[in-house]
């Protein structure tokens, strides 16, 4: 009787750790598969990065990314929902596995990897801190300040950073945090600040919304680094090859000269490089569970890293920030891709 009831406790083990197993096996990119969609946090609605039409329809820098990632799992770039996160709930939405994915102008720190138990998977976006005033009367420095209300966004690295800046050099400020961007406008018009501190980006995006833009202007002093990239929780290695590798393969497709107008000719390409990111060499996307062709697919949908920040934040936007640290390493900047081989 002893030795029944010992083979039934093992057996009873086994099945219990075979549907654990079975639990474990729903990795993220099955989850995402039996959805039917990609689910990507973004932020309240900032200019350039993440930002809903009256539609509803989505675009932007952070909002391109999802649609790559969604490019290469679905071979569609609109199988994607998003949802609209403050600085706060950002993380706990995706450690609650609401979204799939962070793709929000979102400051890599050791912090939050560490204690959240969430993983950055590269920078999508090089940033720092800076200000944002009245262009009279003039002030050339957040060293000049003297007595200032500051806005800045609750949940964010930007307080802090603001804090200890001007702590350190001894300016005498007050910090007003507020909850959002339009908060942040608001806070900013009706007086209650006179300063806007945030990522540099953020400031352009919010410059553009002021009822007088030409009035106000972005100081060049930058007080900190802002390593802007997607965050995905830590314990799904796949997804993290695959949301880290989107971000590569838009870069290294950029450096190899392959874009939306020149895919068909890479497609033909002779070269060993650019076969292996279009796959038609090797079998690099199967690897991490995609397809041979899941480089081709997100270049067909959104195009490359270059095509999207030009398209988005640069140039061919509203917006026009430089290139900067954003350019490639082989033309001055510091964006850089490991090879796909």
């Amino acid at each position: 009787m002893a030795i029944r009831l010992f083979r039934y406790a093992a057996f009873a083990s086994l099945g219990l750790l075979a549907q654990l197993g079975a639990a474990q096996a729903q990795t993220t990119l099955a989850a995402v598969k039996a959805r039917g969609s990609l689910a990507c946090g973004v932020s309240q609605g900032l200019a350039g990065f993440s930002q809903a039409d009256a539609s509803g329809k989505w675009s932007g820098f952070d909002v391109d990314f999802c649609r790559a990632i969604a490019a290469a799992v679905f071979d569609d770039p609109n199988k994607v929902s998003f949802k609209s996160l403050s600085a706060e709930a950002r993380f706990d939405a995706l450690k609650k596995g609401e979204i799939d994915v962070l793709s929000r102008n979102s400051t890599w720190t050791m912090g939050r990897e560490a204690a959240l138990g969430l993983k950055f998977t590269g920078v999508t976006y090089y940033d720092g801190q800076g200000f944002l005033v009245a262009r009279e009367p003039a002030v050339m420095s957040p060293l000049d300040f003297s007595d200032v209300k500051i806005c800045a966004q609750t949940g964010t690295t930007n307080r802090d950073n603001a804090v200890d800046f001007l702590t350190t050099n001894n300016v005498k400020h007050a910090i007003v945090e507020v909850g959002s961007p339009d908060d942040m406008i608001k806070a900013y018009q009706d007086g209650r600040c006179n300063v806007m501190t945030a990522d540099t980006s953020q400031l352009h995006a919010l410059q553009i919304r002021l009822s007088k833009p030409g009035a106000s202007v972005i100081l060049p002093d930058v007080i900190s680094k802002e390593p802007l990239g997607p965050v995905v929780r830590q314990d799904d290695p796949q997804w993290f090859e695959i949301v880290k590798w989107t971000h590569f393969a838009m870069l290294d497709a950029e450096e190899l000269g392959v874009s939306t107008k020149t895919l068909p000719a890479a497609l033909a390409s002779a070269k060993p490089d650019v076969r292996r990111l279009m796959g038609t060499d090797g079998n690099y996307g199967e690897q991490i569970g995609l397809t041979k062709d899941w480089v081709s697919r997100i270049v067909r949908a959104v195009g490359n890293y270059g095509e999207s920040f030009e398209r988005n934040v640069g140039t061919f936007s509203n917006l026009g920030i430089p290139r900067g640290l954003n350019q490639l390493w082989s033309r001055g900047g510091i964006q850089y891709a490991p090879p796909i081989r």
